[in-house]
């Protein structure tokens, strides 16, 4: 396997922060790798400096023989004005060079050598540019390419910068969460790209299903160290354990060690300590080791929840949409206690407006929505994060409250309660502007659950957030005491904590699906097929009746047309063999090449309008 991309000790500090330090790891031509870590270990950082983006304090990153890189940042740069067309053609600099060449070399063939221009275009794949464009765009429903980018939402930007990244189709693709911002059936046709494509991928992302399904081996940064499994998510986590557990065994065996150590040392005369050097040294390198021990860091999300009375939230004939977009029409109902509810649907379907008419945030155009007197709803926003960047992270949970009742007798100071969310104490006094997004996300998090909801709303609470993280989130909602209500495109998170579905079918329409989602895609899909099977079988007796009536013969003008069709085809077929001689003989000038180019040219449209017609002609023949 040939190496596409050697990393040597790459060490990458921000002031005082070491995010990494002395990184190393190879990955092939064909690799598809995933690298998982938890937020703040500087995940992003490392996709920028191999990315060229960013520099390194120390070692080096090497890629083979020249190979393309494509780069799909977490949060992409565009030039406002540009529109989305140009702003792909931009990012495809080589590409449009090459169709920029080859058409000054059609013009001017003197000047500009035609042969080498269409090498180059045959190198680059750059005969289909527009249409491989489109076709992408097409299906992350991003359809008007004169758009301006800075008209875009920003989800729509992402979309575009990931457009960008697969048109190029570079041998080494780096994507940095590149499920965010995609509907759930995006992101079902990325993984299927992903997977039939040759190209070699590097990604961070948080999504497990695609996770699993694309990614062959998983690098995992862990305590500046990084550990290599030739696997996908399943077979990762099974590893994983086994090697914490290992590591732990040693650990415990070096401080058994150790502990024998420690009492000969204190029986030991002192006369005869210089004798014993040696043992006094291992007692050195035993106290190194057995510190070592590996407990797994959680975020411990063990919050009270306010009671829940028998009233939770009760919606009749609820009605919201903007000019002629119709987003909820006639929505009815009635919230139990403790459901766990998963909201699913196209971008644009109206998912995040149905949470802002609960939260009060927007009020509907008809309908009502009664909230019950014991319900205290805590909403998670995908915009909500406005943190000052110059508080200390310490600050932002003081002025919830000083102290955090666990609603077992218990409560935590409110530094207690950020360490239990990874926020160790030299973190606490941090300011908010140092920590990377998805501490950032965390931090949010924390202040919406210790407020003590009993009714959460989450409105893509997975974007940003480390796995690790979210393990513990799901187990948190698993077992909360309250109602939850999720907008997710993460299906594994779905699937882990929903009851059943409300599905936004566009038009205002919402059904109520009772399952999760992959259940829900299940059904979906087997519907689909047995629509296309339906209409498969209708297509005989359709085109049977259609074909009866059809019993006219060519009349005698048609014949003649017939025949002179098959006189043309022959003749321009025998010219199109003579010029096909001449072009590859070698013998031409640049003005005859030129000339018998565009002639070819002609005769191949000719052809095909021709034998077309020649075609259905036969048909009455």
């Amino acid at each position: 396997m040939i190496p596409y991309l050697q990393v040597e000790n790459l060490t990458k500090t921000i002031g005082d922060l070491v995010l990494f330090e002395n990184i190393s790891f190879t990955i092939g031509q064909g690799q598809k790798v995933a690298l998982i870590a938890q937020n703040g270990t500087g995940k992003s950082s490392l996709l920028n400096v191999i990315a060229g983006i960013d520099g390194q304090d120390s070692g080096k990153y090497t890629y083979t023989n020249d190979i393309k890189v494509g780069y799909l940042k977490q949060n992409p740069d565009f030039t406002p004005d540009n529109t989305v067309m140009s702003e792909l053609f931009t990012s495809s600099s080589e590409v449009t060079e090459a169709i920029k060449v080859y058409e000054k070399a059609i013009l001017d063939p003197e000047t500009y050598d035609l042969n080498e221009a269409t090498a180059k275009m045959d190198s680059l794949n750059a005969w289909d540019f527009e249409s491989r464009m489109k076709q992408i765009l097409g299906q992350l429903n991003i359809f008007n390419l004169e758009q301006k980018i800075k008209e875009l939402s920003g989800g729509q930007q992402k979309r575009v910068a990931l457009a960008a990244a697969l048109i190029d189709e570079p041998d080494f693709l780096i994507l940095d969460e590149p499920t965010n911002h995609l509907d759930l059936e995006m992101i079902e046709w990325l993984e299927r790209f992903l997977t039939k494509t040759n190209c070699t991928l590097f990604m961070v992302t948080h999504d497990r299903y695609f996770l699993d399904r694309v990614c062959n081996e998983i690098i995992e940064m862990d305590d500046n160290q990084t550990y290599s499994y030739k696997g996908n998510y399943t077979y990762y986590l099974e590893k994983r354990e086994d090697r914490i557990r290992l590591q732990n065994a040693s650990v415990e065996k070096a401080q058994n060690l150790l502990r024998t150590e420690l009492e000969w040392a204190r029986r030991m005369p002192k006369a005869r300590g210089h004798k014993s050097k040696y043992r006094m040294e291992n007692v050195d390198k035993l106290k190194k080791q057995a510190s070592q021990i590996r407990h797994e860091q959680e975020v411990k999300l063990s919050v009270k929840s306010s009671r829940l009375g028998n009233k939770i939230i009760e919606i009749d004939n609820l009605c919201k949409g903007y000019d002629d977009l119709e987003l909820i029409k006639d929505f009815t109902y009635k919230f139990s206690r403790f459901e766990k509810v998963g909201i699913v649907g196209k971008n644009g379907t109206g998912k995040s407006t149905f949470l802002n008419l609960l939260t009060k945030h927007i009020a509907p155009d008809s309908g009502t929505i009664d909230i019950g007197e014991t319900i205290r709803i805590g909403y998670y926003r995908q915009d909500g994060i406005n943190f000052n960047p110059g508080d200390k992270v310490i600050d932002v949970v003081r002025e919830i409250a000083e102290v955090v009742n666990l609603g077992n007798g218990d409560t935590l100071s409110a530094s207690q309660f950020l360490n239990h969310f990874l926020f160790p104490p030299e973190t606490q006094y941090n300011y908010v502007e140092k920590l990377s997004g998805g501490e950032q996300r965390r931090l949010y998090l924390c202040t919406v659950l210790m407020q003590n909801p009993n009714f959460l709303i989450l409105d893509e609470p997975t974007n940003d957030l480390d796995i690790m993280t979210l393990t513990v989130l799901e187990d948190y909602l698993t077992n909360f005491a309250g109602c939850v209500m999720v907008v997710s495109h993460d299906r594994y998170f779905m699937d882990k904590i929903v009851d059943h579905l409300f599905v936004f079918k566009g038009n205002g329409e919402i059904k109520d699906f009772p399952g999760s989602y992959t259940t829900f895609r299940d059904a979906q899909l087997e519907e689909e097929k047995q629509a296309k099977q339906l209409e498969a079988q209708a297509k005989p007796e359709k085109k049977q009746r259609q074909e009866k009536p059809k019993e006219r013969k060519l009349s005698y003008k048609e014949k003649l047309e017939f025949e002179q069709l098959e006189k043309d085809i022959a003749e321009l077929e025998e010219e199109k063999s003579a010029i096909e001689e001449l072009l590859n003989s070698g013998t031409l000038n640049p003005d005859e090449l030129t000339e018998k180019s565009i002639r070819h040219g002609q005769i191949k449209d000719d052809l095909d309008e021709k034998e077309l017609r020649w075609l259905e002609l036969s048909e009455l023949a």
